[in-house]
Order: structure tokens, then sequence, then C-alpha cells
């Protein structure tokens, strides 16, 4: 692929080549480090605002531990799932709307210049509704389903609790250092869901969607949301609060949301505002056999699946595919 066919593939492209965290560059450099870091969160992310949704439903829109402890049925449940539902249905279908019912940004900023698809491969023939369904029914329940766990075991004194008086510097790391882990988590997901078996039973749902929109990021089948949202075990074994819980389901949740944004950032006045989609991940749906992970922790560097979006690169990704089809083929004729 020549840098002309490259550039004509895609409707907007963001500086290239990708640039994974510098953590893992050598010499290290502290400086690059810290602005990383700190561009992440701020001035406006979607870790920032996940962590004030996360604070309003602790303390405004859960149930209590008291509550839960003394209740004889699980009907408490009920309205932490009616909250997680209105969040994603605002967050999702808000951005859904702005950019692509109102199209308020036009194409500026938009990776792919095709509109959303409505197959027959998809549930009810549309992709939006396709990826609403299974965001909302499937979704948005093992999400709940995976909070009201933990509430259950922190009411019971079946899970020891992390509280801000006794160790306030390490309440707020646990905030930092849940997305960190996140992205060490899903890489290894996403490898083991790429497995033909598995793709082919459940990851297949998600991967239906190879031009994307805010409702894809979380449009997947109930098995991929058990193991994609079980990141969150992670809780079992490192000391907790359940403000922390809310805020990783949460961040989970809406993260899928934005990185599939299908936009690079929501713009104002020609200025990137609020960084969105990932282009890393858009072309992984577009060619499925690269950047599995995330640009925090570059495992797919490490293990040879790294696409950072230029033309070389791309010639790299084609030949890497056609040497395993060619090994596959050579395999089963020998067999």
């Amino acid at each position: 692929m020549n840098s002309r066919t490259a550039n004509s593939e895609w409707n907007h492209r963001p500086e290239l080549p990708l640039k994974v965290s510098p953590v893992f560059q050598w010499p290290p450099q502290l400086l690059k480090i810290l602005r990383w870091y700190w561009f992440s969160w701020f001035p406006i992310s979607e870790k920032l605002i996940v962590l004030c949704t996360a604070m309003v439903s602790w303390f405004w829109l859960q149930p209590s531990l008291e509550y839960v402890q003394n209740s004889s049925s699980f009907i408490w449940i009920i309205p932490m799932w009616l909250r997680n539902l209105a969040l994603m249905t605002i967050v999702t279908g808000g951005l859904h709307a702005y950019f692509y019912i109102f199209k308020v940004q036009g194409d500026r900023g938009r990776y792919d210049p095709r509109d959303l698809s409505q197959r027959k491969n998809f549930t009810f023939n549309r992709q939006v509704w396709d990826n609403m369904f299974w965001t909302l029914a499937s979704g948005v329940t093992v999400w709940t389903a995976y909070e009201a766990l933990y509430i259950w075991l922190y009411a019971h004194g079946h899970l020891s609790m992390l509280l801000w008086a006794e160790n306030p510097i390490w309440f707020a790391m646990l905030f930092l250092l849940i997305p960190v882990w996140e992205s060490f988590y899903f890489y290894f997901a996403h490898r083991f869901l790429h497995w033909p078996p598995l793709y082919r039973l459940a990851h297949k749902v998600h991967h239906r969607n190879v031009n994307l929109g805010p409702w894809s990021g979380l449009s997947m089948h109930p098995i991929e949301h058990v193991l994609c949202l079980g990141a969150v075990l992670i809780h079992l074994v490192v000391t907790s609060h359940p403000i922390h819980i809310l805020y990783h389901m949460q961040f989970l949740a809406i993260s899928a949301s934005t990185t599939h944004t299908g936009f690079q950032s929501l713009r104002v006045r020609n200025r990137d505002f609020w960084s969105l989609g990932t282009f890393h991940h858009q072309m992984h749906h577009r060619y499925f056999e690269c950047n599995y992970g995330s640009l925090d922790i570059p495992w797919d560097k490490f293990w040879g699946s790294w696409h950072d979006g230029t033309a070389e690169s791309h010639n790299r990704f084609v030949q890497r595919r056609k040497d395993a089809k060619d090994a596959n083929t050579r395999n089963r004729r020998s067999s």
C-alpha cells in the first residue's frame, strides 16, 4: 500500500506515526511521562468525567450498604440497573445524536467516511439498533451484576473496605491505577476473544462493526461482556472502596463508547476539546489482526501486532498476514 492509497482509505487520520506511552521508551524521559499522564486526565477527559459520575452515583444514586445488608430481597439492584441504563443512554445516545443525527461537527475528525451500516448481518438489520440492543440489554445488565456483587460483599462484611481517612494516598492512587490495570488486562482478554472458537461464538458480534459509532463500544455478546468487564474482579484481591468499583465499571462502560465514537475528538472553534475515538482501535476493527490492546501498555509492540497507521507499518502488517496465511496453507497440506 502506498502513501496515496493509505491516505485515501480514511476521511481523517491523526498525526502519524501513532505514539505509545513514553513509560516504555528507553532511556526514561520523566517529563514526557508526566505530560502523557497529565493530558490523559486534564483539562477534560473521560477519566475525569467518569470520576465525577462515580462520585455522584455513590453519594446520591446508590442504595446504602445498610439497606443492602438489611434487605430480604435483591430489589435494591433495580435502581442500580436503572441508573446505569440512564447513564449509558445519556452519554452514548448524546454522542450519537451529536455526531450522527444532528451532525454538529460534520465530517471533521471522522475516521471512516462511510455511513453506519444497515446490513442484514446486524440484529434488526440496522447497525445502530443492533448496537443499542446488545449494549443496553446485555452490557448494562452484566455491568450492574458486577457492581451488585461487590455491593453485596461489602454490605455483608465479606470484603475489607479501604477508607479515605485511613489511607488517603492509596485511596486516590487507585483511581489513577485502574485505567492502567485495564490497559494491562484488555490486551490478553481481547487476544483470547480472537481465538477462533471463541471468536465465532461471541466476539464476532462486536466485530460486525467495521465502521464505528458510539453504540458500537459496548455492543458485545454476553460472554464477551462477562470477560471484558471482568477486569473489575481485581478488587477481590486489591482492597478498595465501593466508589472504586463504581468508577471502574463506569470507566469500562463509558470509555467503550468514547473510544468507538469514530471521531478523533469533539471540536470547539476548530480546536480539540475532548479526545474521543482512538485511531489504533479503529484500525483494529477494519483490519482485525492488529492493535489488540491500548496505548498505555503497548503489548502490541511487544508481541508484533502493532500498526502505527503509516503506509510502511501497513505494508509490514499485510506481509505478516500473508505469511501467516501461507503458513496455515502449508500446515493443512502437510496434514
